[in-house]
């Protein structure tokens, strides 16, 4: 049987900082990201399934990606923990703000390298995560593929 490729693309908006860069992206910003996230595997043969000839259903695949990164990561404000941000981040809490700590720096880099750290833990056995692919801007986005790592 084939291995077969399943992409789902999502969209959300995230703002962040980043501490200690040289150019404007230092100042709060932010950005409507799409999300491209492809599995693989391969379809079910079972004809008494009734997934069958999925690799995997996209509402499946939908739960997962909105649960671990949308749900998150959409209407929030991400700074790097470990920088003087976090006085930034108590403030906008205290102000109902969400706000995502994380223990790097947020640029498309290093949040795609986290959401398939995510994304691999809650895919069902037989599934493998692919790649991904975040789109910052129109022009600019990071990719990430199981076959780098």
């Amino acid at each position: 049987m084939n291995n077969i490729r399943i992409t789902k693309q999502f969209n959300f908006e995230t703002g962040h900082a980043l501490y200690g860069y040289d150019g404007k992206c230092k100042n709060v910003h932010g950005h409507s990201y799409k999300l491209s996230v492809t599995v693989i595997g391969k379809p079910i043969t079972d004809n008494s399934n009734v997934k069958f000839g999925m690799v995997i259903d996209f509402t499946d695949l939908k739960k997962i990606v909105k649960e671990e990164i949308v749900d998150q990561f959409d209407h929030a404000t991400v700074f790097n923990k470990n920088t003087p941000h976090v006085e930034l981040a108590k403030e906008l809490k205290s102000r109902d703000h969400h706000v995502i700590l994380v223990d790097y720096q947020p640029t498309s880099e290093n949040m795609v390298i986290d959401f398939a750290n995510r994304i691999k833990k809650r895919l069902p056995q037989g599934i493998e995560l692919h790649s991904l692919k975040l789109q910052e801007t129109e022009t600019s986005f990071a990719e990430w593929y199981q076959s780098d790592n």
